[in-house]
Parts: C-alpha cells; sequence; structure tokens
C-alpha cells in the first residue's frame, strides 16, 4: 500500500499559487460540503474529511494540481456535483479534494458537427438547456440534472433513456484529460468514427477518476424527438410485466425507456410527491417513454403497446396525454431515490442482469430478503436489465442492521452475476461496492486492471480506494 504524505504548509502555500488563496479551502465548515456524495451507510450519509479543497479555474491549474501531488505523493479526490451513490467523490485517503465546479463553460455548441464541447463542472441541466436552445438534444437522464457532466463520464451514467439512447460513453466523442503525471493530452475529437489506436476515450469513460481527471468533453449531440408520451400500465404479477418486454420491442413499440415498479415502490413515490399515482390498486407497473414523429404516430404506438401488454395479463392503461401529466409521471419516476432515502435507513445497489432474466433475479432476491428478515425494495429499467435494490431496515437498531446487511449485500450480487449479470450498472464501485467486484470478474481481469491503473497513474495518488485497493 502507498505510504501518502500528509499536506504542508508549503504544499499549501503552492496550491495558493496555482488555483488563488480564495479557492484553496482549509477550515473544516468550508470543506464539509465537499466531504461526501449521496452514498448512505446506516449512521448516514457516507463522509471522509479531506485536508484540503482546491477549485483549479481551468485544465492548465488542474494539470498543475496534480504535478504537485504527484511529487509531494498527497492523494487526490477528484470531484463533480457529488451526486454519486458509490462514495467515488469521497476522499477515502484525505489529501486533497479536487472540485471542478469553477469549470463551469460550455465552450461551444456545434450544430454543424451535432456536438458539444463543455468542461467537467457542467450542470447537466444547463447543457440540456443550451443545446434545446439550439433545436439539439443531449437525451441522456440519469435522474439527477444537478450532476456534473465530468461526473456522468466518470461513471458512465445511465438513466431512463439507456434503452434507446445508451449511457454516457455512447456520447463522449472525445475528452482532454490531465494525467497525474501533470501532462494534459487530448483524445477523440469531433469525430464518430476512430479506429486510430487504444481507445483511451472509452477507458477512462466510466474510470470513476482513478486514471485521469476530465477536464473538457465532447460529447455526441442527436435532433430531439418531435413527439413524446409516456405511459403506464398495470399488472397482476411483476413477472406478468417483464414477460412483456421483449414483445414490445418485437412489435416495433418505439420506446426510449421502459422502467418496472412495483406497488411498495409506487407507495413510497405517493407519500414522497403528496399526490396518489394512476392505477394504484395494482401489484405491478411498467412506465414507458414513446418518441415519434406525431402525435398520432406516438398514441398509435401506445395503443400498440396497450394490445401487448393486454396479452401478458394488463386490462388497461394510462397515457398521460399532456406535457403536464406527461412531466408528473416521469418527474414522480425520477423522484424514486430521494423518496426511498427519507423511508430510513437503506442500502443501494444496482445489479444489472439480462432484461429476460430481471423476474427470475428478482424472485432470488425476495428470496434472500426473507431469509434474513430484510425487506428489499426493486425496481430499475426494463429495458436495459438494470435493477436498482434498496435492503431497508425501518424499525431496527443500528447493531441489527449491520449484522443483516452483509448478507444480503453479498448473497444479492452472487445472485445477478449467476445470472449472466454484474454489480453495477450505471453508479459505479467506488469505496463502497468494490468488494464486490471480485464476484463479477475475474482474477486475471482484475490484475489487468491494475496494470492499467499503474500506467496512467504510476504513484497512485488519484482516487485511492476506490474501484479496487
Amino acid at each position: 500500500m502507498v505510504e501518502y504524505r500528509r499536506v504542508t504548509d508549503s504544499f499549501l502555500n503552492a496550491l495558493e499559487s496555482i488555483a488563488g488563496k480564495s479557492h484553496v479551502l482549509t477550515a473544516r465548515d468550508d470543506m464539509a460540503a465537499y466531504s461526501g456524495d449521496e452514498a448512505c451507510r446506516a449512521a448516514g450519509p457516507l463522509r471522509s474529511e479531506p485536508e484540503v479543497v482546491v477549485r483549479p479555474a481551468d485544465a492548465s491549474e488542474v494539470a498543475r494540481v496534480l504535478a504537485l501531488a504527484s511529487d509531494a505523493l498527497v492523494p487526490v479526490t477528484p470531484r463533480g456535483g457529488g451526486t454519486g451513490l458509490s462514495g467515488g467523490a469521497v476522499p477515502a485517503r484525505g489529501g486533497v479534494v479536487l472540485s471542478l465546479d469553477r469549470m463551469a463553460r460550455i465552450k461551444e455548441v456545434d450544430e454543424r458537427n451535432f456536438v458539444a464541447v463543455v468542461e467537467p463542472g457542467v450542470l447537466l441541466k444547463d447543457l440540456q438547456q443550451a443545446v434545446e436552445a439550439r433545436g439539439l438534444c443531449y437525451p441522456l437522464y440519469p435522474g439527477e440534472k444537478t450532476a456534473h457532466v465530468g461526473g456522468n463520464v466518470a461513471t458512465n451514467a445511465g438513466g431512463m433513456r439507456a434503452m434507446k439512447y445508451g449511457a454516457t460513453k455512447a456520447w463522449v466523442l472525445g475528452l482532454e484529460l490531465a494525467l497525474p503525471t501533470g501532462d494534459l493530452i487530448r483524445t477523440g475529437g469531433k469525430l464518430v468514427k476512430c479506429s486510430t489506436g487504444y481507445n483511451i476515450t472509452g477507458l477512462v469513460a466510466g474510470s470513476e477518476g482513478t486514471l485521469a481527471v476530465v477536464t473538457e468533453a465532447t460529447l455526441r449531440l442527436t435532433t430531439p424527438p418531435l413527439y413524446e408520451e409516456a405511459f403506464l400500465v398495470p399488472f397482476s404479477t411483476l413477472e406478468q410485466a417483464i414477460g412483456a418486454v421483449p414483445d414490445l420491442i418485437k412489435e416495433r413499440v418505439p420506446l426510449a425507456g421502459l422502467e418496472f415498479l412495483e406497488k411498495d415502490a409506487l407507495r413510497l413515490m405517493e407519500a414522497h410527491l403528496g399526490r396518489e399515482m394512476p392505477m394504484r390498486q395494482h401489484e405491478a407497473f411498467l412506465l414507458g417513454i414513446i418518441e415519434g414523429g406525431s402525435q398520432d404516430d406516438v398514441l398509435a404506438a401506445a395503443n400498440r403497446a396497450s394490445e401487448v401488454c393486454a396479452t401478458h395479463g394488463s386490462s388497461d392503461i394510462y397515457v398521460a396525454g399532456s406535457a403536464k401529466a406527461r412531466r408528473e409521471l416521469l418527474e414522480a419516476r425520477a423522484s424514486l431515490f430521494h423518496a426511498v432515502k427519507r423511508s430510513g435507513l437503506i442500502e443501494i445497489a444496482d445489479v444489472v442482469v439480462p432484461p429476460s432474466r430481471i423476474a427470475e433475479f428478482i424472485g432470488k432476491v425476495k428470496e434472500i430478503s426473507r431469509r434474513h428478515g430484510l425487506p428489499v425494495l426493486a425496481y430499475g429499467h426494463a429495458g436495459d436489465g438494470n435493477v436498482h435494490l434498496h435492503p431497508m431496515g425501518q424499525g431496527m437498531d443500528e447493531g441489527e442492521w449491520e449484522q443483516r446487511l452483509p448478507g444480503v449485500m453479498e448473497e444479492m450480487y452472487r445472485a445477478g452475476a449467476s445470472l449472466g449479470g454484474t454489480v453495477s450498472g450505471e453508479h459505479g464501485l467506488g469505496s463502497e461496492k468494490k468488494k464486490y467486484l471480485r464476484l463479477a470478474v475475474p482474477p486475471e481481469q482484475i490484475e489487468l486492471m491494475k496494470r492499467i491503473k499503474t500506467a496512467f497513474d504510476p504513484k497512485g495518488i488519484l482516487n485511492p480506494g476506490k474501484v479496487f485497493d
């Protein structure tokens, strides 16, 4: 293990000469906001204090900070908006938090090449508004619009529309990167195709800030759908709901996203929002997003979806029918994680399995839940197999929770891997899920990952304690 050094007065002085004294934070109250992310433990949010927070203004300052830290053997944790769910932005080894929140410029929206060039601190919602004003679209919807683009790239964020549009990596054409050595490099560019050497862009996207710091991203854009509609279909069982998914695709229902929910999740959404959801009396639901070229097209597609679902036991469909109703339905789903967090002791997992095996996987999870006496809430992305799981400890004291939880988590991850899945679809491993990497990735592959880490970061200063030790 690397023996990191403490931050010294001379190190602080050097940081101030790079970023300016007002952007080097050492007071405990000032650093508190940079000490955690959305990951939770029984005792509350996961937190670990840095020794200093530095807020560089541009790529050159990022590179100089990394070179300084590498020479001094001080660990550096890159940080975006802190909306991650696995401890990826938490400074597990102290040292420096490198906050990229000042680097928030949308440098270019290139309408001729359908790209946007942005700094890592740009909020997802600001990017979407900027390109929509130019008649274009960045279609990803990870569910947290205050997330930073750099964080989305670092975790390969997905979300509700990943069924059609994929995850962030599919929309990253090029990157400017600050390496832990202090070098700045560029990968890719305004290019749809590139078969020139190794795909470093794709390697860094999803690497959780352990290989390099993204200082600029060139993102692919598209045109927005002319019409969009949302629908909710009820079922008597989750097996019926999941069984309808392949047929919805075969019948060419133009789905951008498809979510599954059970009644318990719907009730949490209602309590959080203070309003009742449509068709609330049923046991399981599919929530779909349809895109098309006209209002008639999307309504016809909704009718096809209803007919397909009827062959799997559904007897009804709720079609939003207006922009307000559609927004309310999609915002309700996006609010679910926040609703879960309000409910008490929880843990967070995002196992991904082949879509056809979702119901089988959740059956295994429910059996694990019963055996351990720990309720587990399940919902997620039916179209891409990404299942969000929340063991819930309402009414338990922390000792009982801590005793039961590890066995449940281990068995759930094992169950997902046994069905051809893996331990994270979009949240990343961070510090909280790294111990489960061994369940889905063979030792030889983990050793290869470690060699790649060493090639990028020979002194091991960049985001240590994440993905693996």
